[in-house]
């Protein structure tokens, strides 16, 4: 629609022009024709002028309305970027909230775990309660005086005997050293080495996480014999190259068959430092881990506290080796807290496990640098794990969780507990056993005579029935 002012300034340009040609016309004496063609010039020349001026200034205010959008353009793109932060912090929260939730989940579901061990052990501990109170269907024979003598005397509460008790095994015998070397060349060429598996569990829920293989040596009479008994015999006779390859190949063994039920598992095996010196069994023993590299990240080497502080230049080299591979370390057997984290995590250090009188001894705060209760966060901060071992108490349980500790060893959890034949477990043996026996005075199993048929009670029967067949 034409504007007004627009046909005003037409009709004014128009009046002009005409009153240009008849002032040429009248005053200046200049023909008709002569004056129209000037007002017409004229004419044409302020319509000219006035189309430029009104494209000008419309250049001008569509110049300025182009400004304005950028400026609503830029805060429009601003306000969408302050929605953007909110939508992030609004996710991040609800992320947050489902990872609380899925702890608290995780949390929940291990506390009603150990509430189902604890119900099954309880329920094994009354089966072995049954079987001793029950009846055995056997025939009686004739009454002798050996039989007198064996009548007052109660069975054993870790076997379950379906005919007559067998003799006790005899008592360890003190050994000579030439004795010792002699037992233990003759376990290693005869296989007699076994592996006994200590869990070790995460705090508090008490979820078993990893598996410390612990080595036993039985001689020719079976007499089982603990490893800080033929440790040092080894060592100084160059046998426990020889023992520690057996043991890796064992531990592998038993860490594949673990992992076929879960892959939140590791084995903990440990290796002298004799071997780790010694050219020619270091070199036997990775030449096997180099072959098992797939399990590195779950199979754990354990050195003591003394021998990282004396390594030499060969066994730096050699644990090197291992570290780059993907092997990782562990560090038991401490004496004090004189720890260096930084050192030890270059070095490929993972673990560290202290006894639990250690870590809440006092004295300690003295000692060390640090105070005991902010040594888990301090090997946290290079990637170390702090596990306290030999934990055999629920007081120590308490005071250990102030530490922020968050695995945890010892025979309060589970003592050490021999494989059974196929490797898969430990054997059966009864809630009521003591941890002397479990650690190596003689594994009991169920006995049976050929008049009754062998009947496996308590633990074994509920440790046959979670594995199954296999």
């Amino acid at each position: 629609m034409i504007r007004i002012s627009t046909i005003f300034i037409a009709i004014c340009m128009v009046l002009v022009a005409a009153s240009l040609g008849f002032v040429l016309y009248s005053v200046a004496g200049i023909s008709g024709s002569e004056s129209a063609i000037v007002a017409l010039t004229a004419l044409t020349c302020l319509i000219l002028y006035n189309a430029v001026s009104m494209r000008l200034r419309d250049r001008s205010d569509v110049g300025g309305q182009i400004a304005d959008l950028s400026r609503g353009t830029a805060d429009l793109a601003r306000q969408i970027a302050e929605f953007g932060r909110r939508l992030a912090a609004v996710e991040g929260r609800v992320a947050s909230a489902n990872s609380t939730g899925a702890d608290r989940m995780q949390g929940l579901a291990g506390e009603i775990s150990e509430l189902g061990g604890l119900v099954r052990q309880l329920a094994a501990s009354v089966a072995h309660h049954e079987d001793l109170l029950a009846p055995t269907p056997v025939a009686q024979p004739a009454a002798s005086p050996r039989d007198d003598l064996l009548q007052p005397v109660a069975p054993a509460p870790t076997v379950a005997f379906a005919s007559p008790p067998p003799a006790a095994p005899p008592p360890p015998v003190s050994r000579s050293q030439a004795q010792l070397i002699g037992a233990i060349k003759h376990a290693i060429d005869e296989n007699r080495l076994d592996i006994y598996l200590q869990p070790m569990v995460t705090l508090p829920q008490r979820k078993v996480r990893y598996y410390e293989a612990v080595t036993r040596l039985r001689d020719e009479r079976d007499q089982v014999l603990a490893a800080d008994d033929f440790i040092g015999a080894a060592e100084a006779n160059g046998l426990i190259g020889r023992i520690d390859h057996m043991v890796m190949l064992r531990c592998v063994q038993v860490l594949r068959r673990l992992m076929i039920r879960s892959k939140d598992v590791g084995v903990f095996c440990n290796v002298s430092a004799a071997t780790l010196a010694n050219p020619a069994h270091f070199t036997q023993c990775l030449d096997f881990l180099e072959a098992n590299r797939a399990l590195a990240p779950s199979f754990v080497l354990e050195f003591k506290q003394a021998t990282f502080r004396n390594l030499g230049p060969v066994e730096s080299e050699n644990l090197a080796a291992l570290s780059q591979r993907g092997y990782r370390f562990s560090i038991d057997h401490v004496s004090d807290l004189r720890l260096e984290p930084r050192e030890l995590a270059d070095r490929g250090v993972r673990f560290i496990k202290v006894p639990a009188a250690l870590l809440l001894d006092a004295r300690q705060s003295a000692a060390t640098d640090i105070h005991p209760s902010d040594l888990s966060d301090l090997l946290g901060r290079f990637g170390i794990d702090l596990i306290a071992e030999r934990i055999e108490g629920e007081r120590s349980v308490v005071d250990l969780l102030d530490y922020d500790v968050r695995f945890g060893q010892g025979f309060l959890f589970a003592p050490p507990r021999p494989l059974r034949p196929e490797g898969a477990s430990a054997t059966a043996e009864a809630p009521q056993a003591n941890p002397q026996d479990l650690n190596g005075a003689g594994t009991s199993a169920s006995v049976s005579s050929p008049a009754a048929p062998q009947r496996t009670t308590g633990s074994a029967a509920l440790a046959r029935r979670a594995l199954g067949p296999t």
